[in-house]
């Protein structure tokens, strides 16, 4: 019981970073989703009114009667699609995605997709955020070869004696 209890905590520490990234750095109304064992929900909600302005399940009525179980793949990628569907009708396009704590693997991953495909546009599958001004990325890290470090005097360590003994000396 212990291990599920922590493994509960760090998932809610991961969907209070993960929804507050979202929240501060995007103007757009987020779709945010939770995932039971046995069912999936999603909504867009718009931080700035601290609205819910489409919701969707599989326990709505709708795709209750398509799926026999909720909690697999195809019972996620009927919610994305219906959620997409709700959204365009109510004149959202463009959403930001939270995935609540949640890794963006298996039934989150289906849901997303499939809102994709429905015509939401939630941004880029796997898309990466662009380097800082002033660095390097860890792409062009990787490149150099030297993991970003560069060969000038200034970074040079002092040479050691290759005895691999101390200069100091003994009384």
């Amino acid at each position: 019981m212990k291990k599920f209890r922590k493994l509960n905590r760090q998932r809610k520490n991961r969907a209070f970073r993960v929804s507050n990234a979202v929240k501060r750095f995007s103007t757009r109304p987020r779709l945010c989703i939770f995932r039971s064992n046995t069912n999936i929900y999603a909504q867009i909600i718009d931080d700035s009114l601290e609205k819910t302005l489409v919701a969707s399940s599989t326990q709505d009525k709708d795709v209750r009667g398509e799926v026999t179980n909720g909690g697999n793949c195809s019972a996620a990628e009927k919610v994305g699609e219906l959620i997409a569907k709700k959204s365009l009708q109510a004149g959202i396009s463009r959403v930001a995605f939270d995935r609540h704590g949640f890794k963006y693997h298996g039934r989150v991953k289906a849901l997303a997709d499939a809102a994709r495909r429905a015509g939401l546009d939630i941004g880029a599958a796997g898309e990466e955020k662009a380097p800082k001004e002033g660095g390097k990325s860890k792409s062009a890290k990787a490149q150099s070869g030297d993991g970003g470090k560069s060969k000038t005097k200034e970074n040079k360590s002092p040479a050691k004696p290759a005895s691999g003994k101390s200069g100091a000396k003994k009384k």
